[in-house]
């Protein structure tokens, strides 16, 4: 019986010091590594028309992939189509009264020499031709106006993106920049995590970063810190660390290299840090 039991604890002894020494070596491994916890960023786009207007078509539902450069929604054109027409309607009357008064203008600056005209003539034909001018420039403007607002009775996706919310419909009326969809793009797509100040020195921007979800055996992206904020703020209550809540730390922003759809808005991630050895 006693043996029984030396031999169970010489057994415990042994399996402890396999352990210890196992906890030591996954340390001295990852003592070059710093580990960060935060979440996915993505931006989103609203995307609206910059006229007023009826929404004739808008061909896209929640969750289609959209392309950049794509057509994504129209108003009704008619009435811009028709301040076109006006407009340059507008500037060929001024074109014919501005090519009328030219000649009326060469014709008396010719006479006046001779007294055939008064100076006073000329001086109202020169004015005339100099307002027929400023006027014809005038309604060119409006007429380009005019042209910009009925293209931008069409709008283009500006960006690779998902629709998120389609926020309008067909037959309904909208002031400028209200939104008709909500895109969620592909690029860039980065992680928010923090670093306490402890190890605050040991991040770089350009500091290479390896990402890890929680989908087991999920694919690990690659990124680098972008940008290291200067200002210390109070650890938020939805990052997981070790150091408590009420400890001071600085944002950090992840930007991951071909995201390629494997990460998703809010997601939790882990970030894993190589450090610089002491002797570099």
């Amino acid at each position: 019986m006693r043996n029984k039991i030396l031999f169970l604890i010489l057994s415990l002894l042994v399996i402890g010091a396999l352990v210890g020494y196992r906890y030591y070596t996954y340390q001295k491994e990852n003592s070059d590594e710093l580990t960060l916890y935060g979440n996915v960023d993505v931006r989103q786009v609203d995307v609206s028309f910059r006229v007023l207007g009826r929404v004739d078509d808008m061909p896209f539902e929640e969750g289609d992939f959209i392309r950049k450069g794509t057509l994504v929604g129209k108003l009704e054109k008619q009435p811009y189509e028709d301040q076109v027409k006006q407009a340059e309607a507008q500037v060929a009357s001024l074109q014919a009264q501005l090519e009328n008064a030219e000649v009326n203008l060469k014709r008396r600056n010719q006479l006046v020499g001779t007294q055939s005209v008064s100076k006073e003539d000329y001086e109202n034909s020169l004015s005339a031709q100099k307002q027929l001018t400023a006027n014809l420039k005038g309604a060119e403007a409006n007429l380009g106006i005019a042209r910009k607002n009925l293209s931008d009775t069409e709008v283009y996706s500006m960006q690779d993106g998902t629709v998120l919310t389609r926020v309008r419909e067909p037959g309904s009326v909208l002031n400028p920049t209200e939104p008709i969809y909500t895109i969620s793009i592909i690029d860039p797509v980065w992680i928010r995590a923090f670093v306490d100040e402890k190890n605050l020195g040991q991040i770089y921007p350009g500091m290479p970063a390896d990402i890890y979800t929680d989908t087991p055996n999920g694919k690990v992206f690659h990124g680098q810190v972008g940008f290291i904020s200067p200002v210390a703020e109070f650890t938020p209550k939805t990052v997981e660390t070790t150091a408590l809540r009420t400890d001071l730390v600085y944002r950090l922003r992840i930007y991951v290299n071909n995201p390629e759809w494997g990460l998703r808005q809010g997601m939790p991630v882990t970030v894993k840090l190589p450090l610089r050895k002491n002797s570099e």
